[in-house]
Parts: C-alpha cells; structure tokens; sequence
C-alpha cells in the first residue's frame, strides 16, 4: 500500500520519514515517534478529529505559514502517486493525491477510500470480553471491542473460515477447542471457550488476559475482508512468550497472504515492540525492522537492513539481545 511515510511537524515527529514493508516492526524507547506514527494514520479513520492544534509540534513557533503535513508515498499499483495531506493554523486543510512525474492531480474516490480504510488497534482485554450488540456488518473497535460479534457474523456467513479459526486456536491454546457463544440479553452476544478435556464452557470474562488478547490477534488474521493497512499496538504485549511465534505468524497471514492459500488482497501490517523476544523472531528479516530513535529534532526512523553491516553485528547473536545492547540504537539514553 505505502512504501514509506513523511511526516512534518506533527507531534514528536519533526521530519521524520517512516519506511514501510507489506509487514514492518517498530522498535524502540518511549518517546521515539512509534505511537505517533500510529496516531498519524488514526487521523484518517472515518471518526477521527484532526486538527492543526491537535498534531503541531510541541513547543514548535507557530506562524500562519506554519503546517502540519503527512506525505504517503504509494506503492503497487499506485507506486508513481504522492499523497500529501495539510493541516494549516487557520483551520484549513487539504488532501491531494499527485502522479509527480507530470504534477498531475487525480480524484480521490478510491484512494481516499483506501485511506479511510485504515484501522488502529490498541488492543485491550477488558474491552474484548464486554458482550456486544449484534449489529449488521459489525467491525472491531480500535480497542477490540466486538470480538464476541465478529465471531459470530464469522461463524454465520463463513463457516468454513469459522472452523478454520477453532481449528488454529486448539493449535494455539491447546487447552481449549472451540469457540462458543451465549445470549446475556436480548440482541447481544458473548463469546466462551470450550476446553478440550471435559468440555467446560468458560466465559470470556473468566478467561486470562494473554488468551483473550491473542484470541483477538487471530480472528483479525481469519477475517474475510480486513482493512487494507492495520497499525497495532504492542501485539505480543500480555501474550505469554510461548505464543510469540504465533502472533508473528498471525501478522504474516495478513500480509502475506498467499503464503497461507488466501486469495484476499495483501494487509499492510505496521506494529510496534518494546519486546526483545519478539523482536528477535525477525532476525531473518532485518527489512522488516524500523528502529526508531529520538533526536535533537524529535525522532527519526533507520530501516534495520540499512545499517552498514548489519549482518556482521547480529552474527549468531539474537537480534534482540544486540538490541538490547544499544548497538543499534533505539533504546533509552543512559542519563
């Protein structure tokens, strides 16, 4: 969808340019821009407040002249158009879609579409098991909220899908092996497992928080239809590290998905890590790996595969470890 994304003055991210892969891992201290590039793609969900005053740079000099701007630069098939949105001081702002090459301007329609399509998750367990309200065509809260209706519409209009997903959870949680569902009240729906050995029902409610939140990961990775970018949050967080692999291969499933016989079009998967077991699944894959790091200016990004020799400083020695290490930068300074 995007090979990469500018961003000027907007937040801690000053002049920052994020590089992008079908699936990229951002790692790095508090701080460092990995949240706010999240937040960037937030403001153009269709319930988003996005304002000049909300996305400056803190303690930036404001002047009329002064903008907020977020560039995307496309990739297949749209690899030749820029998308440059503007927010100005004065309340004004702007989208506009260019082909550089002849300075072209094109109409929205399905770009901007695309741009709306966009969803950002912050994933949490206590929202994940409230029971919801059937409703037609029901989508996940940015939190998870509607896991329990998600399901559900899954199981009614693609069964098959459905029993693929309670098959991947007895592989991911052995303990349990099918998804159910009870009605607490009139229109709305909750969801249990089943365990394997007795068939007890649990309810979401009873359930641990790791299971709840990699329950979630996963159906996001069997949806028929999933936005065409996710941003998420820290998706290994309050996962036990034995279901690190799993996460890792859930996230793959979206944006590869011909690796796993899925004739769907490809998710582009922006996540971020403060995990170094996590991050040490993507050793192999240095391309998929942005370090962010703070400077004088804010922030900045560094596609891992772009650090010189970067293969001869992980050597045999785990990516997260040398992370960890501060050789790659993207860590807390010592003060």
């Amino acid at each position: 969808m995007f090979d990469s994304i500018q961003f000027q003055n907007f937040k801690v991210l000053r002049n920052a340019t994020l590089p992008l892969a079908p699936f990229t891992l951002i790692v790095g201290p508090n701080g460092s821009g990995k949240s706010t590039a999240l937040q960037a793609l937030e403001a153009f969900t269709p319930t988003a407040q996005a304002n000049f005053e909300k996305f400056v740079t803190a303690g930036l000099e404001v002047t009329d002249r002064r903008i907020v701007q977020i560039t995307f630069q496309w990739s297949d098939p749209y690899e030749k158009v820029v998308t440059a949105a503007r927010w100005l001081r004065d309340g004004r702002s702007s989208l506009n879609h260019i082909r550089p090459s002849t300075g072209q301007e094109l109409p929205g329609g399905l770009l901007n579409s695309l741009l709306s399509g966009i969803r950002v998750y912050a994933l949490d367990a206590s929202a994940i098991i409230q029971p919801v309200e059937l409703k037609p065509d029901i989508k996940f809260s940015p939190n998870g909220h509607n896991l329990a209706g998600v399901m559900d519409s899954l199981r009614d209009k693609e069964p098959e899908r459905f029993e693929a997903l309670n098959d991947e959870i007895g592989r991911w949680l052995p303990e349990f092996d099918r998804i159910l569902f009870e009605t607490p009240q009139t229109g709305h729906r909750a969801f249990l497992l089943r365990t394997r050995n007795g068939h007890h029902a649990i309810p979401a409610r009873d359930l641990s928080q790791g299971t709840v939140l990699a329950l979630a990961i996963l159906t996001l990775a069997y949806l028929p239809d999933p936005p065409p970018l996710i941003g998420i949050e820290e998706p290994e967080r309050g996962v036990h590290p034995r279901l690190l692999r799993n996460i890792q291969t859930a996230l793959y499933r979206l944006s590869y998905p011909e690796q796993f016989g899925e004739e769907r079009q490809p998710v582009q998967v922006i996540a971020t890590t403060h995990s170094p077991y996590f991050l040490d699944l993507y050793k192999d894959h240095p391309e998929e790996i942005v370090i962010a790091q703070k400077t004088a200016d804010g922030a900045a990004f560094q596609r891992l595969s772009d650090q010189p020799h970067i293969m001869e400083v992980l050597d045999d020695a785990p990516l997260g470890e040398v992370w960890y290490s501060g050789i790659l930068g993207g860590v807390p300074a010592e003060q």
